[in-house]
Formats: structure tokens, C-alpha cells, sequence
């Protein structure tokens, strides 16, 4: 019980360190647009994770954002942390936009 505590609480800290982030906090408050974020996702994603979003290079996509948090998302597409994955800096609307996108895979 007390690991879980542990580790629930170490989780809690590091997301609201990461919402603390201008940039995360900033796209969480705009309003996305779904087409938009097809077209962003169409030039900078479909190349790895294909044209309808199902997998190729990368992972498919589907229901990613059952999977993982607005937040993971966001920092995923910025850090490129999971290689070959590059890291891409879109502004905080395409950002959002992509998410929005993401969202109803």
C-alpha cells in the first residue's frame, strides 16, 4: 500500500510540474480543430504512422488518447523521446489542433 501510495503521489508531483510547463499549459487552453490537425497530421506524421493513422514505422495511433494523457501526448511530440520518433515544435494552436486529431482516431 505504501509503494502505491508512494508512486501515485511521485505522479502527481511530476504532472503538475508539467502543467506548470507555459507551453503544455497554453495549448490545454485553446480550442481545437480537428481538420487542421488531420492536415498537420497528414505532413508530419503519416510518413511513420501511416496515412490513416493505423501504424507503420511508428505505432498505430487508434485510441491513442485512451492510452496516454493529453499531457504525454504533448511532451511525446516535442521530446521525440522514443526513437526514431523525431522531435517536431509546433506552435501551441497545432499543437492543439493535432491533439484534437488524436482524439477522434
Amino acid at each position: 500500500m505504501t509503494a502505491l501510495l508512494l508512486t501515485f503521489t511521485i505522479a502527481l508531483v511530476l504532472y503538475f510540474h508539467q502543467i506548470s510547463d507555459p507551453y503544455i499549459r497554453e495549448v490545454l487552453s485553446l480550442s481545437g480543430d480537428i481538420e487542421r490537425g488531420s492536415d498537420i497530421f497528414q505532413i508530419n506524421c503519416a510518413v511513420c504512422h501511416g496515412i490513416k493513422a493505423d501504424g507503420s514505422v511508428g505505432p498505430s495511433l487508434h485510441h491513442v488518447s485512451k492510452r496516454k494523457s493529453r499531457v504525454s501526448l504533448i511532451n511525446q511530440v516535442v521530446s521525440g523521446k522514443t526513437p526514431p520518433m523525431p522531435k517536431f515544435q509546433p506552435t501551441s494552436q497545432d499543437m492543439t489542433d493535432l491533439l484534437s486529431y488524436l482524439e477522434n482516431l
